[in-house]
């Protein structure tokens, strides 16, 4: 006799709201991510605590602890609804339609650019859904390894991963000063009187703070660091204000006006590095993420040149 597990598994939306709990980590964070009220959230994940007969987690402290039947049911959860998604995907292929969602991750610095190559895509299948994540590198990989996305964009891929990849544009990593700093009236400014300066550094987990942690070491020096930063913004803001200089992608004064922090020569700089999209091997892309892979691969280059003007 065939299973009756699905008879009492709960219905689609619990099993979304499920999902979005467990990535969000609170029911503040999903009842923001569905726009639903926090008791209804509350409601419907009792009601599916209920009908899996098992409790799904618990809060510890300010945290929530999944239990072991809470785990199993997002991994199914998620299968389902992925199920679900190729479903409507292919349903609306065969009536000549592009629609569906595209899932793109991407560390901290790419949305910058992201976004100006996401344009004229959404223009062209105005149909699609977006679910567009921005987070560090660190986290990056946290969702690559539970494969929550079709595309996660990074400079510097993580090792020990199955992927595809293709390499994008490039993502060169530049020392910058106060325009008034005495480094921007000079040619050339040894790696030594650099690293003599207070330095502000991005925080543990970022790409950019990866690349200049790798590049520091493999010259055995080490940057007077004065500050550590969550945000590129906040970086850009804290040079212009004299707190001391760093390295960031150009990426981050291409894209804005930015008049008085200068890219600095600073000897063996830059660090050369380039945008890669990369997805898992062994998972097959959607319909919809075909189609936004051939654009990338494609005019999507030379939109972004033209976007980027560097």
């Amino acid at each position: 006799m065939a299973s009756r597990l699905h008879a009492h598994i709960g219905t689609f939306r619990q099993l979304e709201i499920l999902l979005a709990l467990y990535e969000g980590g609170s029911v503040k964070a999903a009842a923001e991510k569905l726009f639903l009220t926090q008791p209804t959230v509350s409601m419907q994940l009792k009601k599916l605590a209920e009908a899996i007969g098992f409790p799904l987690y618990q809060q510890v402290g300010k945290q929530l602890k999944f239990t072991d039947a809470g785990l199993a049911t997002v991994d199914t959860a998620r299968q389902i609804l992925q199920s679900c998604e190729e479903l409507d995907m292919h349903l609306s292929n065969l009536r000549g339609l592009k629609s569906g969602t595209l899932r793109l991750s991407s560390v901290t610095t790419a949305k910058y650019f992201i976004p100006h190559l996401l344009g004229p895509f959404c223009e062209r299948y105005p149909g699609i859904d977006i679910q567009f994540t921005v987070a560090n590198r660190k986290q990056v990989i946290e969702r690559l390894e539970q494969g929550l996305d079709d595309f996660y964009v990074f400079s510097h891929l993580p090792q020990g991963l199955d992927l595809e990849v293709i390499e994008f544009m490039s993502n060169d990593l530049v020392a910058i000063a106060p325009a008034s700093h005495r480094f921007s009236q000079k040619q050339q400014v040894s790696l030594a009187e650099f690293c003599q300066e207070d330095f502000l550094i991005r925080e543990s987990g970022s790409g950019t703070r990866y690349a200049t942690e790798v590049f520091f070491d493999n010259l055995d020096v080490k940057p007077n660091i004065k500050m550590t930063i969550a945000s590129n913004e906040a970086i850009i803001h804290s040079v212009l204000s004299k707190l001391g200089v760093s390295i960031l992608s150009s990426h981050t004064l291409a894209f804005g006006e930015i008049h008085d922090v200068k890219v600095i020569n600073v000897e063996s700089l830059p660090i050369r590095s380039k945008w890669s999209f990369s997805w898992i091997k062994s998972k097959a892309l959607s319909p919809i993420a075909e189609v936004f892979l051939d654009y990338v691969e494609t005019e999507g280059r030379d939109i972004m040149k033209s976007a980027i003007k560097l």
